[in-house]
């Protein structure tokens, strides 16, 4: 749609009008004033700084080398007549050496970041010919070198020279370029002029014929002075070329082609007498000097058109700018005048959009977390400021409002699907965790009446097995949100809570637990804290290998009661960790893809229910250490201790038979004591899976009797001490001491345990371990009742345990 003046009237067309007009403008005319104006300006600025602080001082140490190199060939050509000579050469010597220190620290101590690597290249290697000039005076003073041979040295030290300047004044483009290498090239014959001296020097002070490679050295530099002052002359621009050609046609420079002629027409034999010794030493010294003030003179020129030119693209840079300029100031002045109408809808729906994705979507995300019933289009109100306008703008709004409530919607529908979910999960496990406890009671009660130490063994694998799904049971109804159901009356003290914790793992034989304060856990924690152990030591031990074993480090701290878990596995890398420590101190955010850390969410929820700190850390081991740091809040006197659990509401299982032991002393119960009738204080003699062995007490002595030798109990055969009394089940037995300090009890009664709806309830070997040297509310036996039967030991399997000799409270 458009406007009767034509104008655009969709946010589109305006936005690429008023970005792509100013753009165009900006780009042509600044890219015009790059690529034409400065960058032959910035090479020519360049090119100046760099010849001025590393070109000079080479050209000065050049000059005084070229002067060496004359009397170093008169001096090795007089053979030791001229005994002057040697005074003046180390004279001369002293001056060139300071020239050339000074072109050393120009080069070395310069802006050499200014330079190109070309560039250090050849000033490196000028450097590097000037340090042979020792070696080569040594045997110049000796004469231990011809003159020719010393002129053809001197020269290769001076060669490099060339390609400094070169590569200095490569830097230039265009006519610039071509003009200051012209110059540069007219150097050269500067330096045959000062060859042809030094061989002349070198000829007439030896006083005889020259050799073939003399003569052929003399000619060949005559034939280059002449072929480079023709070719290079004429190419000179007009001004500096009229200053060679004025110099050419001079008597002076007629005089040096005569000399040279002179020496050409006498040959070999006669080179060293051909010209006068006065005149060629006045002329030559002219010449050099005038061919240096004619280079010299050319740089100038070639420098001022430089500066001119440089001036010249500055100027058209400055009109190109101000032109640019004046063409964005047009331009911006256009957006900001269409912007601004765009703006105030486009500020007016983001601060709409900020009030929704800040406020009122997390206001409903929390609401569905906390279970509240949302109505979607309550919560998602169109926004007001997407407007009835049809544009770009109004379109968005109405996308955007469309988008929020299907975004609430969404929401909601993820809300309940959870809800449904975790109700589901929490269905399953309680009826899972149901039929778990049946199947404890089931084999508890096979346990008790089988005498078969095979089938015993057998009986106490299934029990272990079965306790272990039971925590895993707990596991579903604990990320479902709910809490597993076991309960206890009063404080467990904390040895029994991790006995009871490592007999619900599969591999409790390989773990390490030591010695423990007397220090309990609260009641309405015990259950919790159990299963996070477990959890933890279960991750330790399959995250390491079979061999190894896990280590538990407890103590007293400052904050609470901390217990260390130490593996040996393999560790976790860095983003692991991380990922791991966010499950654990956000539960909350339960990922259901993540099937491998449910275990860290059940710990994580664990620990924030009671405010236990969980962290993770590098093992000493090369694993990992998992810290759990038990609050004051959670933790209770020892004397306060009552390990009996309040029976936990399940499915109904067929009622166990009386006159039977309500616990048995297999390895495979995990969870702290259920605490019924008949709950002793180490149940059955034995260790829970990876628990320190509880003492049994002798039926002869009534002392604690010592674990065999090599750290395995054996399974002992059930016996009768007396003939059996169905008909009157036994209230009471011979106690139990679970730690050397305290008084043998009286052992519980094999007669069932409290129950529920009519149904004996059962505890499992680990709830053994929890329950007390004593029940207060099991009497004795009575005269006349069947004594109680020797319990079992547990099943045959090096279990974990304190050394012997160590405490024998439960546990360590």
């Amino acid at each position: 749609m458009r406007w009767p003046l034509g104008r655009p009237t969709t946010v589109r067309t305006r936005i690429v009008a008023l970005a792509l007009a100013p753009a165009v403008a900006l780009m042509a005319l600044w890219g015009f004033a790059m690529v034409s104006d400065t960058a032959e300006l910035r090479a020519l600025i360049r090119v100046q700084g760099v010849y001025a602080g590393f070109g000079t001082p080479v050209d000065t140490a050049v000059g005084q080398i070229q002067i060496e190199r004359r009397m170093s060939a008169a001096y090795l050509g007089a053979g030791g007549r001229d005994a002057a000579g040697a005074g003046r050469l180390l004279g001369q010597q002293r001056r060139t050496d300071q020239m050339v220190d000074a072109m050393r620290q120009a080069i070395r101590g310069g802006d050499r970041g200014r330079l190109t690597t070309r560039q250090r290249q050849s000033l490196d290697a000028m450097v590097t010919a000037t340090d042979r000039l020792d070696g080569l005076r040594q045997r110049v003073l000796t004469r231990e070198i011809s003159w020719d041979r010393a002129v053809e040295q001197y020269s290769a030290v001076i060669e490099p020279t060339f390609d400094v300047q070169s590569t200095l004044t490569a830097l230039q483009a265009g006519q610039l370029a071509r003009e200051t290498e012209t110059v540069f090239e007219l150097v050269r014959v500067r330096e045959f002029v000062s060859r042809e001296d030094a061989l002349v020097a070198g000829a007439r002070a030896a006083g005889t014929a020259l050799t073939p490679g003399q003569y052929d050295a003399l000619t060949q530099t005559i034939e280059d002075r002449r072929v480079f002052q023709q070719t290079y002359v004429p190419d000179l621009p007009a001004d500096s070329r009229a200053l060679f050609e004025k110099f050419q046609d001079g008597a002076l420079y007629r005089s040096l082609n005569q000399g040279e002629d002179a020496l050409l027409r006498a040959g070999a034999g006669g080179a060293s007498r051909a010209v006068a010794a006065d005149s060629w030493r006045s002329t030559v010294d002219r010449i050099v000097k005038q061919y240096r003030d004619l280079c010299t003179a050319a740089a100038d020129n070639s420098a001022a058109r430089g500066r001119a030119f440089a001036y010249q693209q500055l100027t058209r840079a400055a009109i190109a700018g101000a032109a640019g300029l004046v063409v964005a100031g047009l331009s911006l002045w256009f957006a900001v005048r269409g912007a601004r109408r765009i703006s105030r809808r486009l500020e007016a729906l983001r601060d709409a959009a900020d009030v929704l994705a800040g406020r009122q979507l997390p206001d409903v995300m929390r609401r569905l977390s906390a279970g509240e019933e949302v109505d979607a289009l309550a919560e998602a109100p169109p926004l007001a400021a997407a407007g009835d306008r049809d544009d770009e703008i109004g379109q968005v709004g109405r996308s955007f409002n469309t988008a929020r409530l299907a975004a609430v919607e969404a929401a909601v529908r993820q809300a309940t699907l959870r809800r449904g979910l975790f109700a589901v999960l929490l269905n399953i496990a309680r009826r899972n965790q149901a039929l778990v406890h049946r199947q404890l009671k089931l084999v508890d009660t096979l346990e008790r009446r089988t005498e078969d130490p095979d089938v015993l063994r057998e009986l106490f694998r299934i029990d272990h097995l079965t306790t272990r799904m039971r925590r895993h049971a707990e596991s579903l109804i604990i990320l479902s949100g709910s809490a597993p159901g076991r309960r206890w009356r009063r404080p467990v003290p904390i040895a029994q809570v991790v006995s009871s914790a490592v007999g619900e793992i599969e591999d409790y034989a390989r773990v390490v637990v030591p010695p423990m304060p007397d220090t309990g856990i609260a009641a309405d924690a015990v259950a919790d804290v159990v299963h996070l152990v477990a959890e933890l030591l279960e991750n330790a031990t399959v995250f390491s290998p079979p061999h190894t074993q896990v280590t538990l480090r407890t103590g007293r701290v400052g904050g609470g009661f901390v217990l260390e878990i130490d593996d040996r596995g393999l560790g976790l890398d860095a983003e692991a960790h991380a990922h791991a420590e966010r499950t654990l101190t956000d539960p909350d955010a339960f990922d259901p893809t993540r099937h491998d850390r449910l275990g860290l969410y059940v710990v994580g929820r664990l620990a924030a229910r009671h405010g236990i700190d969980v962290s993770l850390r590098d093992s000493p081991y090369g694993g990992t250490t998992a810290v759990v740091l038990l609050p004051e809040t959670i933790l209770a006197a020892t004397g306060e201790t009552d390990t009996r659990p309040e029976p936990e509401p399940t499915a109904a299982p067929p009622a166990a038979p009386t006159g039977v032991w309500a616990g048995h002393g297999g390895p495979g119960h995990g969870g702290p004591g259920h605490g019924g009738a008949g709950h002793g204080g180490a149940g059955r003699g034995g260790a829970g899976r990876g628990g320190a062995r509880v003492p049994l007490p002798s039926e002869e002595r009534g002392e604690v009797r010592p674990l065999p030798s090599g750290g395995v109990r054996p399974l002992p055969s059930r016996r009768r001490n007396g003939p059996a009394e169905p008909e009157a089940p036994p209230t009471g037995a011979p106690g139990v001491a679970p730690h050397p300090s305290a008084q043998p009890g009286p052992l519980p009664t094999r007669g069932s345990g409290p129950s529920v709806g009519g149904t004996p309830w059962r505890a499992s070997y680990t709830d053994h371990l929890l329950s007390g040297p004593g029940d207060a509310s099991h009497p004795p036996a009575q005269p006349g009742s069947r004594p109680a039967e020797r319990p079992r030991a547990a099943e045959s399997a090096t279990p974990w345990h304190a050394p012997h000799g160590s405490s024998s409270t439960p546990g360590p």
